[in-house]
């Protein structure tokens, strides 16, 4: 049975500031937990979970902490509507130094607010093979419950950053920066590549004006019908599918 001491503080890994402080995040659903369990660069500190998963799992779980709970303990516990079997808390990665873009893509997001997006494109940067991300120190957390989730256990397997990103990518020399821009270049048309650093704006206001003159290629998604724009995680999707081989 969880007491209320700690039933309230896995209650607060639900907001960045605890979050930060205590180093920690959470990650709920059978998918999501085994696949950290099993990641090498996952460290799940402890798992929270219904019997019948525990007993299951029993050969992913290792030396994991193990406590059995039962559903209403759960529901208290879990950021979900609908809680899913289990719970873990994981111990937040090292993001302390950005590895240089040469010799591979990376993904730089300029305030990209939404947490279902910025979860969605970690798995969609999983899916193409992309390691890294750069994110603006504006842009959504990393380890929001919604990014989490969103990410299916994909956050295990990219790197995500966050600095000043002018800064940063001024100090990218000799590589290739492609900014996505309603008047940039069809993307359809681009020659794909090994290496490079490709843009990705803000939800409703796109690359910022200073992030923008940093970039030497400005590339765009065809429209073909009536639609202003296009969602940033989808953005991404279509033009890593064109540009990344």
């Amino acid at each position: 049975m969880l007491v209320k001491q700690k039933i309230k503080y896995i209650q607060t890994l639900g907001q960045k500031k605890f979050r930060e402080e205590e180093g920690l995040f959470i990650a709920e659903g059978p998918k999501l937990v085994k696949e950290l369990l099993e990641a090498d660069a996952a460290s799940v500190k402890e798992v929270y979970a219904l019997q019948d998963w525990i007993d299951e799992n029993k050969k992913s779980l290792n030396k994991t902490v193990i406590i059995a709970i039962s559903e209403i303990e759960l529901e208290r516990i879990s950021q979900l509507t609908t809680p899913n079997k289990v719970l873990a808390i994981v111990q937040q990665y090292e993001t302390d130094k950005i590895v240089s873009a040469k010799d591979n893509i990376t993904l730089v997001l300029d305030d990209v607010q939404d947490p279902g997006n910025l979860g969605t494109i970690i798995r969609i940067a999983d899916w193409f093979g992309v390691r890294q991300i750069v994110c603006s120190n504006n842009s959504a957390d990393m380890y929001n419950p919604k990014v989490v989730q969103s990410t299916m256990g994909s956050i295990a397997r990219v790197k995500v950053f966050y600095t000043h990103l002018e800064e940063w990518l001024a100090d990218q020399k000799n590589i290739n920066i492609y900014a996505a821009s309603l008047d940039g270049e069809d993307v359809t048309t681009i020659n794909k590549i090994r290496e490079g650093i490709i843009i990705i704006g803000n939800e409703s206001k796109g690359i910022s004006p200073s992030i923008l003159t940093l970039a030497a290629n400005k590339i765009t998604i065809p429209r073909i019908g009536e639609a202003e724009s296009l969602n940033a995680a989808v953005a991404a999707g279509i033009i890593l599918s064109h540009i990344v081989t």
